[in-house]
């Protein structure tokens, strides 16, 4: 029977795009060698410019990715939610981490070191094959959504983050009959500069909802009243 330990882990790897193509079995190999730490609100998994020898995989809460720039301020590259995924590369070659990883919202982080896992590969070569063609094809998609998301309306790019804001720490499904209330994970100026535009215009767009009564905003606290008029701008 395997222990609860060994079900979260399964249940991470499964939650990789990256492992999608492997089988059963392979997954199960996978699962093996998969650690899962808690982190606190404020911990960080790992700081910018250190060695990265993993894959991490967020089981729960809400991290952050920051990244300095050439005056040493910090900014917010994006925030990884449950199900999400990072440092894939470092289990193929040394390098060191260009972000910051700072836990917004405590919860449980897998982790599948490179040292545990490039034995596997020289062992099995069909999960090394498989492996192979499901990180080229993760590499595909990512320059596909890329170049999508480049063209989305800052509205569109806006709505797409309070939706996924919603599910961070929840289900996934929403109730028709209660509205729910998200916290922004950091300053507008932040999130202004993830989603590719500037606090006033965070502003402008945030009221514009408002104005449609789509969402309700109360300083950092945002009520979403219409679920599916969101979804609708965010083109799902």
């Amino acid at each position: 029977m395997m222990n609860c330990n060994a079900c979260e882990s399964l249940s991470c790897v499964r939650g990789v795009p990256v492992f999608e193509a492997l089988s059963d079995k392979e997954l199960f190999i996978i699962e093996s060698i998969i650690e899962s730490h808690h982190y606190n609100r404020g911990n960080q998994v790992f700081r910018e410019g250190e060695e990265s020898d993993s894959l991490f995989v967020v089981k729960s809460g809400l991290i952050k990715l920051t990244q300095s720039n050439e005056e040493g301020k910090q900014h917010v590259v994006r925030y990884l939610f449950p199900g999400d995924y990072f440092g894939q590369f470092a289990l193929l070659h040394h390098k060191q981490n260009n972000f910051t990883a700072e836990i917004v919202e405590s919860g449980s982080v897998c982790r599948l070191r490179r040292k545990d896992f490039l034995p596997l590969l020289e062992q099995n070569v069909s999960l090394a094959f498989s492996f192979l063609m499901s990180m080229s094809e993760q590499l595909q998609q990512a320059e596909e959504t890329a170049g999508v998301m480049h063209m989305f309306e800052v509205e569109t790019r806006l709505a797409r983050l309070l939706v996924k804001l919603t599910s961070s720490n929840k289900t996934g499904t929403f109730s028709p009959t209660r509205n729910q209330v998200i916290e922004l994970p950091s300053a507008k100026k932040e999130i202004a500069a993830m989603i590719g535009t500037t606090a006033e215009t965070l502003s402008r767009k945030l009221h514009k909802l408002e104005a449609k009564n789509i969402i309700a905003v109360h300083k950092r606290s945002v009520e979403i009243i219409d679920m599916e008029a969101l979804c609708r701008i965010g083109g799902y």
